[in-house]
């Protein structure tokens, strides 16, 4: 057989690899690509399905069927399958239902993402910070916070079922979708409470169902939308938390007071469908009437009383006690006590009523009037020392005041204050009590009596401008004498320029403590309580006196020699 012939017979080396090439090019167009195959067998688990081109792969039937599909293909049903590569190691073809269902839903995706619609899908798995969805094929991705509306516990109820959902967010080129199902749930919860709260209006009374108790009050579920109950409007009394009144699950009949449409949120009350206890409360608690009542709340500017259910009143802390100032109100009264008050102010605009507990008891200031009045002598322990006095404990828990100016006849209060310990007991002599202001003023000098009320009137002994007296000197100055006049109880101060005559003698050294001297008296003002003497005057005066017995201006006689005559005749007396 010649060459010829058999190049003519049978294909070249070159020709086949033609063939071969056109054949692997018409297919490699495929790959990547959905193509239509058919189910030429069914073996165990798996679909044999031809996909043309010669060649034929295989399905796992779970691909078809998975997530609650559609039901297993049969021998000559036609499928769509994603062609990943021609052949494999054994020759098959390398195709998938999944990618090729993936691929379509893609497609449909994007373009219900662009036109912000709702998809269908079903969450088949939990994963970590939320769940996995089945959107026919693409897997997304369900954040636990977009699962509802409302934390939830138990998501098992949703696995496996059908509902539709939002898409948030794609990336194709990372394969990332994620979807909403809580973005569904509150578009529709807006649809439904805008159609209810469209059929309701203020002042309507209806039942709803307690849903939820919080401090500050209770959502009640008026059959598909919620309404908050404040605390405030659950009785006319005070409630301190709901609870106390209300329950879960618990039917109760409300008024609408307040509908807000915009947002959508209902105001709800009970105590507006019982009688308001404040009308006509200034006839139910006159002024100054007394009545007895419980401590509901105590706060830091007072305490609140229950006169009645539905209404109360308000004992200021500055109202609580006579004599207890700038203590808590919790020290004075305890919650539940029970007390009697006195109607200081009614307000029924701003439903205040003014409570004083003070004025059910005794004031201590008049008790104390009753029992110590002016001029009565008490004792007490000294609480304070200040700049103006002391403050002495009395009975009654009250205070009274000695000021400085009432401690001592004869020195500076200043000076006598320091003889004062704090703790100290000491008696004191009532001066002055003022109710109305709360001050007791009290005096120590005045157990002593006033010298210069004591002082000798009279001619004999008469303390009066002119008088000459004898001092007993009680302190040695640098600037003269302190004295006290005998026969009194008068004190005075001999200044340095009266101690004598002549200069040469005014020094206060000249004289010692417990000496007796005479001097003249050159002031003495009862009412403005001042006395001055000087030895000074009582020596001028008695060298007039004796140049007026002894002697003249013409006698020729010496002042020594008439001064001299006049000692003579003193003594001589």
């Amino acid at each position: 057989m010649s060459s010829a012939n058999n190049t003519g017979m049978n294909p070249s080396r070159d020709d086949f690899a033609a063939l071969l090439a056109e054949s692997y090019g018409e297919s490699e167009a495929f790959e990547g690509s959905v193509v239509k195959g058919r189910v030429v067998a069914i073996e165990k688990d798996v679909a044999v399905i031809d996909i043309g081109l010669k060649t034929e792969g295989r399905v796992a039937l779970k691909e078809f069927t998975g997530h609650g599909r559609d039901p297993a293909p049969g021998v000559g049903d036609e499928v769509e399958v994603y062609l990943e590569r021609v052949e494999n190691a054994l020759g098959e073809a390398v195709i998938s239902r999944e990618k090729a269902r993936r691929e379509e839903s893609w497609v449909k995706l994007e373009k219900a993402f662009e036109a912000n619609e709702k998809v269908d899908g079903v969450i088949f798995n939990q994963v970590k910070g939320g769940f996995t969805v089945d959107l026919d094929g693409a897997v997304a991705f369900l954040p636990r916070s977009q699962v509802d509306i409302r934390p939830i516990r138990d998501v098992t109820p949703l696995l496996g079922v059908p509902q539709p959902f939002q898409i948030l967010k794609m990336d194709r080129r990372r394969g990332n979708i994620v979807v909403s199902r809580r973005t569904v749930l509150e578009e529709s919860r807006a649809e439904q409470r805008h159609e209810i709260v469209a059929n309701l209006e203020e002042g309507l009374v209806i039942d709803g169902v307690v849903k939820n108790i919080t401090d500050y009050g209770a959502f009640v579920d008026l059959g598909g939308i919620d309404g908050l109950l404040h605390v405030t409007d659950i009785a006319w009394r005070r409630v301190n938390h709901p609870s106390e009144v209300l329950n879960i699950g618990q039917t109760v009949k409300v008024k609408i007071i307040k509908i807000n449409h915009e947002t959508h949120r209902i105001s709800l009350g009970m105590k507006q469908l019982q009688d308001d206890p404040w009308q006509g409360i200034e006839a139910k608690y006159p002024i100054n009437a007394r009545f007895h009542g419980r401590v509901t709340n105590i706060t830091d500017y007072g305490a609140f009383v229950e006169l009645e259910p539905g209404i109360e009143g308000l004992i200021h802390v500055s109202e609580m006690s006579w004599t207890k100032k700038n203590v808590h109100p919790g020290k004075i009264v305890s919650t539940s006590q029970e007390v009697d008050v006195q109607v200081l102010e009614v307000d029924s605009v701003k439903r205040r009523i003014s409570l004083g507990l003070k004025q059910t008891l005794q004031n201590p200031w008049e008790a104390f009037a009753e029992k110590h009045p002016v001029g009565s002598d008490v004792e007490g322990e000294v609480k304070n020392k200040t700049e103006f006095g002391l403050f002495i404990g009395l009975d009654g828990d009250v205070d009274g005041m000695v000021h400085l100016s009432d401690l001592d006849w004869n020195r500076p209060g200043e000076q006598a204050i320091e003889d004062y310990k704090k703790g100290e007991v000491v008696r004191a002599r009532v001066l002055d009590v003022d109710v109305e202001k709360e001050r007791i003023s009290l005096g120590i000098k005045q157990l002593g009596g006033d010298p210069f009320a004591s002082a000798p009137v009279g001619e004999e002994g008469e303390v009066k401008k002119g008088a000459v007296v004898t001092c007993e000197i009680l302190e040695v100055k640098e600037g003269g004498l302190e004295v006290k006049i005998i026969g009194t109880d008068l004190q005075a101060f001999i200044k340095r320029n009266e101690l004598a005559r002549d200069r040469a003698d005014q020094r206060p050294e000249r004289f010692a403590v417990g000496e007796k001297v005479d001097s003249r008296v050159t002031l003495f003002d009862r009412k403005a309580r001042k006395i001055s003497v000087s030895i000074k005057a009582l020596e001028v005066a008695e060298e007039k006196e004796a140049i007026a017995q002894y002697g003249s201006a013409d006698s020729g006689a010496s002042l020594g020699d008439i001064l001299g005559a006049a000692l003579k005749a003193r003594e001589g007396k």
